[in-house]
C-alpha cells in the first residue's frame, strides 16, 4: 500500500501574528504524519497566538523564532534551512509580512529565511477585510505573484474581527491539497487535457425511483486527482458519488446515462486522454411516469431499453493521438470479454477487474485490476485505488508520449 507522502521532502511553515495561526497546527501535524520533515518558523507576534512548544511537539523539530539564537547549532540557520527545503508556505501571512516579502526586506527569521530560499514558495494572506481588499495589500499580492510566490486565495465568512467578507485563511485540508499538487508528483503531464468520467448513473422510473448501481466514484476520482498531480488540466464528469472529490479539477454534473453521454460528448474532442470510470447504466427504463407509480398487489413489470454506449462513440470518433481507456467490470471470463471490450470499442486500453474478488468490488478502497490492451493483458496486484490510478496514469502517458 502507499508509502508515506512526504517521505524526504523537507517543508519550511511559517507562522505569522493572526488568529488563524491556530489553523497551522493540523497542517503541520498530518504533514509530519506523512513522513514529512516539517520545520516551523514564527514570528516574535505569532508566538502570542500559538506557543512555539507546540509546533515543536507537532513537529518533531525545534521551532525557530529567533535569528540570532546561541543556544542552537552552530550554523547560519536561516541558510542552512533554506537549502535544502523542498517548500516554503507562509499560512497565516499578514499584510505585515507580505508588504515586506514585496519589498524584499528581512527583519525577522521567517522573512530572512523566505527571502534566501530558492524553492517553491507560496503564502496564504489571513486578515481583516478591509486589509485584505485595500489597493496596497492587492498590489503587494500582484508584486508577489510576479516573483513567482503562489498566493492562496482567502475564503469568505465570519471573521475574527466579527465582519462578514474575504480574508479567512483555508482550513488545513485545503492547504494540505495545495502542498500535495506541489511535491507529490513530477509534472509530466502539464499541459494536457484529461477528461475522467466518475460515479453512478441514475435512471428514473418515476418522479421518487430510481436504477442505479453502487458505485462509490472513488476510482474516477483517483485518477482525476492522479492526473491533476502531474500536472494536467482535468474536468470530471461525474454522476452520484459518495467520495471526496480532488481539490483542482473542474466538475460537470450528470445525472443519467442520457446526461453523461451530452456532457463527455462535449469535451471529448479538446481532450487529449478520456478515463471512462463511471459505472454508466447500460439500460434505462423505456417510458418515465410522471407521476409516482401507486403500490398495488400486483407485481410490476418494467420495460427498460439500451443506453447510448459512451465508450464506443469515443472509439468512433477518436482523434488521431488520442488515449481511450475503458473500465470493465465482470464476474467470470474477465480476460476475455475485456479483451473483445478494447477490440470493439475501439479502445487504447481496459482497466478490467473481478467483482468477485475480495479487495475489488464496488465502494472499497482497494482495487485489483488487470490492465488490457493490444500488447496483452498486465495483471497488478492489490493495491489502493490511488496506486491504481497511478499505474493507469502512466500507461497513458508512455502512449500519449509515443504518439507525439
Amino acid at each position: 500500500m502507499n508509502a508515506k507522502k512526504f517521505q524526504n521532502k523537507k517543508i519550511l511553515i511559517g507562522i505569522t501574528g493572526g488568529i488563524a495561526a491556530y489553523k497551522a497546527c493540523a497542517l503541520v501535524s498530518r504533514l509530519k504524519k506523512e513522513g514529512g520533515d516539517v520545520h516551523v518558523m514564527m514570528t516574535e507576534n505569532a508566538a502570542h497566538f500559538v506557543d512555539p512548544m507546540t509546533f515543536e511537539t507537532l513537529s518533531g523539530n525545534r521551532c525557530v523564532t529567533d535569528t540570532f539564537d546561541r543556544n542552537h547549532q552552530f550554523n547560519v540557520e536561516h541558510v542552512a534551512l533554506a537549502t535544502d527545503a523542498d517548500l516554503f508556505l507562509i499560512a497565516p501571512a499578514t499584510a505585515n509580512t507580505i508588504a515586506k516579502l514585496a519589498c524584499g526586506l528581512a527583519d525577522n527569521m521567517l522573512t530572512t529565511t523566505f527571502l534566501a530560499a530558492d524553492c517553491p514558495k507560496m503564502v496564504a494572506p489571513a486578515m481583516n477585510t478591509g486589509m485584505y481588499e485595500n489597493p496596497v495589500t492587492q498590489r503587494n499580492l500582484n508584486t508577489l505573484r510576479e516573483f513567482g510566490i503562489q498566493v492562496i486565495e482567502p475564503d469568505e465568512g465570519y471573521l475574527a474581527c466579527g465582519v462578514t467578507g474575504s480574508g479567512r485563511m483555508p482550513e488545513a485540508e485545503e492547504l494540505y491539497a495545495y502542498v500535495e499538487r506541489e511535491l507529490l508528483r513530477e509534472k509530466d503531464l502539464t499541459g494536457k487535457r484529461i477528461l475522467v468520467t466518475a460515479g453512478a448513473t441514475r435512471e428514473s422510473m418515476d418522479p421518487v425511483r430510481f436504477i442505479t448501481n453502487h458505485s462509490s466514484g472513488k476510482m474516477g476520482y483517483a485518477i482525476a486527482k492522479e492526473c491533476m498531480l502531474r500536472g494536467a488540466d482535468v474536468v470530471v464528469v461525474r454522476a452520484h458519488t459518495t467520495a471526496d472529490a480532488p481539490a483542482f479539477c473542474h466538475y460537470i454534473d450528470a445525472v443519467s446515462a442520457a446526461d453523461m453521454y451530452r456532457e463527455v460528448m462535449r469535451r471529448s474532442m479538446a481532450a487529449d486522454a478520456v478515463f471512462m470510470a463511471a459505472a454508466v447504466s447500460d439500460y434505462t427504463p423505456k417510458d418515465v411516469a410522471e407521476q409516482k407509480m401507486k403500490k398495488s398487489d400486483e407485481d410490476l413489470s418494467l420495460e427498460l431499453k439500451r443506453t447510448v454506449d459512451i465508450l464506443a462513440r469515443l472509439g468512433e470518433t477518436k482523434r488521431e493521438g488520442q488515449f481511450i481507456c475503458g473500465f470493465s467490470m465482470e464476474t467470470q471470463n474477465l480476460v476475455e470479454n475485456s479483451a473483445r471490450k478494447l477490440v470493439k470499442k475501439h479502445a487504447d486500453m481496459i482497466v478490467a477487474n473481478n467483482l468477485m474478488e475480495q479487495g475489488a468490488g464496488f465502494g472499497t478502497d482497494t482495487n485489483r485490476v488487470t490492465l488490457i490492451t493490444k500488447h496483452g493483458a498486465e495483471r497488478l496486484e492489490l493495491m489502493s485505488k490511488e496506486e491504481v490510478a497511478r499505474e493507469i496514469v502512466d500507461r497513458a502517458r508512455e502512449a500519449l508520449v509515443s504518439s507525439n
